[in-house]
């Protein structure tokens, strides 16, 4: 049982080594030993306060990123709005032009189709005009055949036109 209760010489040696140990330690290593530690304290510490700035300013740029694809989404509607309203536009101006050619295209055919008109019932005219002159001289010829009856006629006629 020596280990376990040691004797009173080998208490005072392990004492002093100890006692030599520590003033060496203390004297050498532990202000190193504890500048090391306060250190890394420090730069633990500074890389905490890093990673909370750092987990700020990612909160901030996912705020930001979020309110430009909020703009970006706007745009781009209004950006839909305004291509569907050109595009009803130009098909209500292509419609409207459509149907003054129609009208333009109409209106010319009526007056084509009314000049047309008019030249037939004038070559109508000028027809029944002929062929009624033509009746009449056949008329004529025959109920005039004797040169009597034109004589008294053309007499008849003479007397009509001094009268008036």
């Amino acid at each position: 049982m020596g280990l376990v209760t040691p004797e009173l010489g080998t208490f005072i040696w392990m004492f002093l080594a100890f006692a030599i140990v520590l003033f060496i330690l203390k004297k050498f290593a532990w202000k190193p030993i504890l500048d090391a530690l306060k250190e890394r304290e420090t730069s633990i510490s500074d890389a905490l306060r890093s990673a909370d700035r750092a987990k700020e300013e990612m909160a901030e740029l996912k705020a930001d990123n979020e309110k430009i694809l909020q703009e970006a989404r706007k745009e781009r509607e209004a950006m839909f709005v305004e291509a569907k309203d050109m595009s009803s536009k130009i098909v209500n101006e292509a419609k409207q032009k459509a149907i003054q050619e129609a009208d333009k295209v109409i209106e010319t055919a009526r007056r084509n189709i009314e000049g047309e008109k008019t030249a037939a019932l004038s070559e109508i005219k000028t027809l029944v005009a002929s062929l009624s002159v033509e009746i009449a001289e056949k008329v004529l010829r025959q109920q005039f055949a004797d040169d009597q009856k034109q004589k008294d006629y053309f007499k008849k006629l003479m007397d009509e036109v001094k009268l008036n």
